[in-house]
């Protein structure tokens, strides 16, 4: 159902519960103003806005869903995962469990990153696969996906502080290790481009955007403290070494404690966020 009839429904069936638009969004935590504006027709809420006001009427939402809704709900899905469009009326809730996936596929990729770093060294100098190549395509698309979850943590974190140079580097990065995955996975089967060539350009690539993205990091000082510095410092030097080419292994050595340091970095930013909501919530009791 599309708006103004969705607004016009919501607004129905709150009467007919004898509920208040402040009882009403007390009991889906979004805010009375959202409301308003949901059931006067001025806004198209998300699919899952939809759905917590439904279940907050006990209302089926089948039954008032219409053929576009599968659509609606993938551009909704891929909006979410790709954290477009962020609603600004996520609860902490949300945020905590957003960010404690992202810190957790933080810690995959730092473990997938010894086994592809060991795989990778051995085919560019050994000309030898340690692994199969069946096994090799699927590390390598477990650390795309896990490093995109990772990277996702600090999108979110870029846009809850206003740090949108965190927030567009994060998006480079991710759009820059997917290429250079692909290109890995492609290279198995065609040799059309020299691999030295390739590795010279990622080195120059991801220096460049390594520095960048450590200034990102630097921002979040007032927020988080020494540690973004410290892990920021270490990014940059790391980009600095990559832009060397030639000294480019000291780079990705560096990397490993910055990494690590990031890591926390969306631990903390969890714990912040759910540490604000705990007292939120003590103050509206």
């Amino acid at each position: 159902m599309k708006q103004p009839e969705l607004g016009r429904k919501i607004s129905e069936l709150r009467k007919e519960k004898g509920l208040t638009q402040e009882e009403l969004v007390d009991k889906c935590n979004i805010s009375v103003r959202t409301l308003q504006r949901i059931e006067s027709g001025e806004v198209t809420p998300r699919s899952y806005t939809v759905r917590t006001i439904m279940a907050a009427l006990e209302y089926d939402l089948a039954r008032i869903s219409d053929k576009d809704d599968k659509e609606k709900n993938l551009i909704d899905w891929l909006k979410d995962i790709l954290l477009i469009d962020i609603d600004p009326d996520k609860t902490g809730y949300h945020l905590v469990k957003q960010l404690k996936y992202s810190w957790i596929f933080g810690l995959i990729y730092f473990v997938l990153g010894f086994l592809e770093g060991a795989a990778d060294y051995y085919r560019i100098s050994e000309d030898q696969m340690v692994f199969s190549i069946p096994f090799y395509i699927i590390l390598k698309i477990l650390v795309l996906i896990s490093f995109f979850f990772f990277q996702r943590g600090f999108i979110l974190v870029g846009h809850l502080l206003k740090n949108y140079l965190l927030k567009i580097m994060s998006f480079v990065i991710i759009f820059g290790m997917f290429l250079v995955i692909i290109y890995d996975i492609t290279s198995l089967f065609q040799h059309s481009i020299e691999r030295e060539f390739i590795l010279g350009a990622q080195a120059l690539t991801f220096g460049a955007i390594g520095i960048l993205y450590g200034v990102s990091l630097l921002k979040l000082q007032r927020t988080f403290g020494q540690l973004p510095i410290i892990a920021g410092i270490f990014e940059i030097f790391a980009a600095c070494f990559l832009l060397t080419i030639l000294l480019a292994f000291i780079g990705l050595i560096i990397l490993i404690p910055a990494e690590l340091l990031e890591i926390i970095i969306l631990y903390k930013a969890a714990e912040t966020i759910k540490s604000l909501k705990s007292e939120n919530e003590i103050i509206t009791a």
